[in-house]
């Protein structure tokens, strides 16, 4: 993967660069040369110019790296005040992000070595002029940080890359999870009830017809859920509120709805729809409701009245492990109230 250059850090480099040679001209600090001050500052344009190419480009790394050398030299000759040799430090740090660590530290090594040459060859004794010793010294500091800088870059990248990555597994894994506990339930039932019909069919026709009845019914039920996933897939590109707003029961919304990101708004969006799908199918509920609140903390409640059920009884057939696998997916958490007789109250929260 070719990392390019951070736009700001080289528009940054640039403007402070034709910043300072502007200055020591017109502040008197050297002669004055219009000729080289034009080219000068045509020179820094060209940079800009390939910089803005570069960015719609995505070929060619190699040929705007040596452009970009070639413009540094250029800028350099023109320059009056000498301080244009900062963008050599550019070099390593574009090389680094493009190439990799040791094309960086290559080439930071030989910019080192073109400026001791250069004091070498045009400035004999440079060495015991702290002037120069300076330079080199603050140069030498620049291609440090620049490496330094360069490398928590692709570092972060890397890093950024990896959590898609992840994520990329987690939803692969929820589905999978949602196909084996909702679909393959209902398919499995389907097939049982099959079996029945073909065993009764001519013994007792009315536990046939019931039988063929209960593997519609599940087919049905099939369907739902399969509709509910494409829904849930869908709803990355909408708000919550506007996710929620389909679900088709009562919505209450308090707050302003910030930023929340694809995965909390699939988290929450798939939370209510189990919640108010269970609701209605085994909790036979006449109402069901909707709360979302936005805050320091999103929080999510699914209210309903109907039967209840026991939530400290095993395999209630809720899906609350898999809810709370999902709001863990985001840093959030999930409360489940409910008895028999007095309705549901389904609450995730996420930061």
């Amino acid at each position: 993967m070719v990392t390019r250059i951070v736009p700001w850090v080289s528009g940054a480099v640039y403007g402070i660069v034709l910043l300072a040679g502007l200055y020591y001209v017109l502040a008197g600090l050297g002669p004055a040369n219009g000729a080289r001050l034009a080219g000068f500052v045509a020179g820094i344009g060209a940079l800009f110019a390939l910089e803005a190419l570069e960015r719609r480009v995505a070929r060619l790394p190699v040929a705007f790296l040596v452009a970009r050398l070639v413009l540094f030299f250029a800028v350099a000759a023109l320059d009056e005040s000498g301080l244009s040799r900062v963008l050599f430090v550019l070099v390593p740090f574009a090389a680094y992000l493009t190439f990799g660590r040791p094309a960086g530290l290559v080439l930071g090594g030989l910019c080192l070595a073109l400026l001791v040459g250069g004091f070498a060859v045009w400035v004999p004794g440079w060495y015991r002029d702290s002037t120069y010793v300076s330079d080199v010294l603050m140069f030498t500091t620049g291609l440090v940080l620049a490496l330094a800088m360069a490398d928590v870059t692709v570092r972060e990248r890397r890093a950024a890359a990896r959590v898609a990555e992840l994520s990329a597994a987690a939803e692969r894994n929820r589905l999978a999870r949602d196909i084996h506990d909702s679909l393959g339930h209902h398919l499995t039932a389907v097939s049982i009830q099959l079996e029945k019909v073909a065993a009764f069919a001519g013994r007792d026709p009315d536990v046939a017809g019931q039988a063929l009845a209960d593997a519609r019914r599940s087919v049905g039920h099939a369907l739902d859920d399969v509709r509910t996933s494409v829904g849930t897939l869908r709803a990355g590109g909408r708000s919550l509120v506007d996710a929620l707003t389909e679900l088709g029961v009562a919505l209450e919304v308090h707050g302003a709805e910030p930023d929340l990101g694809h995965a909390t708004v699939t988290t929450l969006h798939r939370a209510a729809q189990e919640a108010v799908t269970n609701a209605r199918r085994h909790g036979r509920a006449g109402q069901v409701r909707v709360s979302v609140t936005f805050g320091a903390t999103t929080r999510l409640v699914v209210t309903d009245n109907g039967r209840g059920f026991d939530t400290g009884a095993p395999r209630s057939g809720f899906g609350l492990l898999g809810l709370r696998e999902r709001a863990a997916l985001v840093g959030g958490t999930v409360a489940v109230d409910s008895a028999p007789g007095a309705g549901t109250r389904v609450t995730v929260t996420v930061p």
